[in-house]
């Protein structure tokens, strides 16, 4: 649900909803959200969009009298655009841009522990940690696509593709940070995503990271709230090394970007930051178990994959849990 409704100055908050077809040939991501200045003299809402097989992007500015949202459940209305836990329908009229469509989701899969099925945070207690610069949420870490989408002359299907939405909200992005997802493995109906940041904090700062794998319809939460750790193996500028070390497994993951946007991030509420991403990285995941049995192995080639700032001062230490 939108979480700013009593901010004035130095805030965003944004939705990210990513889809993909069935054949893996179409990729869009759309980015529905709210800026507002660092002394809250200036306030809009926006829309992006990335075609992942492209890397052509779109930011379309809207009045911030165009923003609704519900007091009740997650919906928000954008101009004549809506997006919900279970649908967006986009309807976008620019001098050198339409975009026009409806997408409909279904088998949800919500952050749910496996015990007693209620919902959870990703960020654990972390949630409610005061003054941090940004939240992080996850609506949906996988369900089915029903729609169509065009921009332009281009046509994008995505009946029987696959889904995923997240959030983020709060004045800043972090300087630093790393961000892999995928829901789109090659021979699994299984999701996994990790962020890694550098986190201010009240004078100071840290690494912290968060994350989950969805296996076999059980999810594993991990993050610095937990006992995991996270260990950098290799980097490169296109290419990426990481090992979750969990109580007694091992997720060991490895990423290569190909294509990148150029995406508007928040800077004090300001989209004035330009970052790259990629939706089409390569990931290959091998989840181990103490005795170094391989439990799970995948790959991908639809991998949503940031790679910000500078990555090796994320990894000085090793985290640990507090």
């Amino acid at each position: 649900m939108f979480q700013g409704n009593k901010k004035t100055k130095k805030y965003f908050e944004g939705w990210y909803f990513k889809m993909v077809s069935q054949d893996e040939l179409s990729i869009l991501s759309v980015i529905p959200g709210i800026s507002i200045s660092e002394d809250g003299s200036t306030k809009h809402a926006f829309i992006q969009i990335i075609d992942g097989k492209t890397s052509k992007t779109e930011y379309i500015n809207f009045s911030i009298e165009d923003f609704y949202f519900s007091k009740d459940d997650f919906f928000v209305r954008i101009g004549d655009n809506y997006f919900s836990k279970d649908s967006l329908i986009l309807d976008i009229q620019r001098d050198d841009l339409t975009v026009t469509g409806k997408i409909y989701m279904n088998n949800i899969t919500e952050l749910r522990a496996e015990r007693n099925k209620k919902k959870q945070k990703i960020m654990g207690w972390y949630y409610k940690v005061p003054f941090m610069e940004c939240y992080h949420g996850v609506v949906s870490l996988n369900h089915n696509l029903i729609g169509k989408i065009k921009v332009n002359n281009r046509n994008f299907s995505f009946d029987s593709g696959k889904g995923y939405v997240e959030k983020d909200w709060g004045k800043s992005m972090p300087s630093s940070w790393i961000w892999i997802q995928t829901n789109n493995f090659k021979n699994s109906n299984s999701s996994i995503m990790l962020s890694v940041a550098k986190i201010p904090w009240l004078g100071f700062s840290f690494t912290g990271f968060l994350g989950f794998y969805y296996l076999n319809n059980e999810v594993m939460r991990f993050g610095t709230y937990s006992k995991a750790k996270v260990k950098l193996k290799k980097y490169e500028e296109t290419s990426l090394n990481l090992n979750i070390v969990l109580k007694d497994e091992i997720l060991e993951i490895q990423t290569i970007k190909k294509s990148s946007g150029m995406l508007k991030a928040p800077v004090n509420g300001n989209m004035n930051r330009r970052i790259s991403e990629g939706i089409d990285a390569d990931l290959k995941v091998k989840l181990l178990d103490e005795n170094k049995n391989v439990l799970f192995e995948d790959s991908s080639k639809t991998t949503g994959l940031e790679i910000v700032g500078d990555i090796k001062e994320l990894f000085k230490k090793t985290i640990k849990n507090n």
